[in-house]
């Protein structure tokens, strides 16, 4: 993959977690990317949907490799660390940047990009279940709780963008950390 391509991949990823899907343009994409007019057709000749495909799986990917630095850690500190991410980026675009996959779930209407998002999600639930499991969560809960977890953070930041503040954001992840705790599992009180 040339490293234009990726550009503009990341750049769309950028651009539907701030405005969205509709207000995503490939002039938008170029402008932030710096990539040249004719790169358009040339990396993308599926046009959007092409680039917002790909654009999407960086950004899963990005999370799973953050994820996958988690390894070893107790459910509580998962859900630290998972939710610090989000409130992070929260916090460096002042509010303005969500999540490209919540975006394009919202805003592509129905068809192969929302089909996308969602085996995306899926992969991130059950990376979460992983740790969770590893820290000695019964598979069960470590399964329920990851979907929990990923379907909350989610909406916190739904919300705390909406308000620019975090608030709710940070009562949920309260909420979430103590759930964690009481999973039990390597490193809990229990």
């Amino acid at each position: 993959m040339t490293d234009v391509r990726e550009r503009m991949a990341d750049a769309a990823a950028l651009l539907l977690a701030r405005d969205g899907y509709q207000a995503t343009s490939f002039t938008d994409v170029l402008e932030t990317s710096g990539a040249p007019r004719g790169s358009i057709y040339h990396h993308f000749p599926g046009g959007k949907d092409e680039l917002v495909s790909l654009a999407l799986d960086r950004q899963a990917a990005r999370v799973i490799g953050g994820l996958d630095r988690l390894e070893g850690r107790t459910p509580g500190e998962v859900v630290d660390s998972f939710a610090r991410w989000w409130r992070l980026g929260l916090e460096k675009s002042d509010f303005a940047v969500g999540c490209s996959l919540v975006a394009v779930t919202a805003s592509a209407g129905a068809g192969a990009l929302r089909d996308e998002a969602g085996t995306l999600f899926e992969r991130w639930i059950v990376r979460l279940a992983s740790l969770f499991e590893g820290a000695g969560v019964d598979a069960a809960a470590a399964a329920s709780f990851a979907g929990e977890l990923l379907a909350a953070v989610e909406g916190a930041v739904a919300i705390a963008r909406a308000q620019s503040s975090f608030a709710v954001f940070d009562r949920v992840v309260e909420r979430l950390r103590a759930e964690a705790d009481a999973l039990g599992g390597k490193g809990s009180d229990d």
